[in-house]
């Protein structure tokens, strides 16, 4: 199952804006821990994966990935049942964790883009604006059990592989004339008149800033993409127990 960056922006990202992955993250390193009552059921958490992206004996390090995980992922995401959830829904969550403990051990390899208390306030303030209200959003956490100290420990996950993934692919993005040009001509104008018949079409020059930045965040998808599909390949995913 493939996610696109732009697809990690809506389900992980703690800010709301166009552009990846990607991400929701949670690391649960307490494998058998009870889960509180979800929906009059007593859920009890079990191992579901390993990941580990080293392919060296000294570089290894394995993390775990439980079904409480999978249920955080679900609940940190906007209108996503969480009374009983399916097979895809939860082999959808697991996927994209996966990617994103790929790419959280590369980042933690990066002291220097660690996030600050700052950050990560800003992105739970940011975050809970996703929900329909605060209380709502609160009484999703408590389903799955999702205390305010692992929320925060998540965020703080996501805002660092949101800046790793800005240090490894947004710092090196170029956009040429030339590429501006050619989108202008090829997509922007004939999507524009399809989508609005008699509407004034932009010139190339009033367009430029919005065709740059779509530009943009589409190399860095396509970057993010192949870095994924190495990492998948350099690593080991077992899985323990099939969701």
């Amino acid at each position: 199952m493939r996610i696109s960056r732009d697809g990690y922006k809506r389900i992980m990202s703690p800010r709301i804006r166009v552009g990846a992955l990607l991400f929701a993250l949670s690391l649960s390193l307490f494998p058998f821990s009870p889960l509180p009552p979800v929906f009059g059921q007593q859920v009890v958490d079990k191992m579901v994966a390993t990941v580990n992206a080293g392919v060296l004996p000294e570089c290894r390090q394995i993390c775990l990935i439980t079904y409480s995980d999978l249920l955080w992922q679900l609940a940190l995401q906007p209108n996503m049942p969480l009374d009983n959830p399916t097979s895809v829904d939860l082999n959808r969550a697991l996927h994209l964790i996966i990617d994103q403990r790929l790419i959280l051990q590369e980042a933690e390899k990066l002291p220097s883009i660690a996030p600050t208390l700052e950050e990560v306030k800003t992105a739970r303030d940011e975050f809970v604006k996703m929900f329909p209200s605060p209380a709502e959003f609160q009484q999703r956490l408590q389903v799955v059990g999702l205390t305010a100290e692992k929320l925060d420990e998540i965020l703080e996950q996501r805002v660092r592989i949101e800046k790793y993934l800005d240090f490894r692919f947004r710092n090196f993005v170029v956009i040429t004339q030339k590429e501006i040009a050619d989108y202008y001509k090829d997509s922007y104008v004939p999507r524009l008149k399809a989508r609005a018949p008699g509407q004034i079409v932009p010139t190339l020059e009033e367009a430029r800033v919005e065709i740059e930045k779509t530009l943009t965040e589409a190399k860095i998808e396509s970057d993010t993409d192949a870095f994924l599909d190495n990492a998948r390949e350099r690593a080991e995913i077992v899985t323990l127990n099939p969701v």
